[in-house]
């Protein structure tokens, strides 16, 4: 699944056209290095990118064509820093 639908199917980011907004600025890498919006997002891989002022790095759990709002949690874990 492409990064930018990811982001927005887990509800990391509300809408696709903003995580491709913020892949294209280089707010967001996936293991270590800046990713664009059609990175191949696989089980195991780690997010990081700015919310607001805040930086979120989330481990992918699982990758899912649709996600309800109570299973879209589940795609991923968040990672303390």
């Amino acid at each position: 699944m492409r990064l930018d639908k990811y982001l927005k199917v887990s509800r990391l980011i509300k809408r696709r056209t903003s995580a491709n907004e913020a892949c294209d600025a280089q707010r967001v890498s996936v293991n270590g290095r800046p990713a664009k919006a059609s990175y191949d997002v696989k089980i195991g891989d780690v997010i990081e990118f700015l919310f607001g002022s805040r930086l979120v790095k989330v481990e992918v759990l699982s990758v899912a064509e649709h996600a309800a709002k109570a299973e879209a949690c589940a795609m991923y874990r968040e990672i303390t820093q």
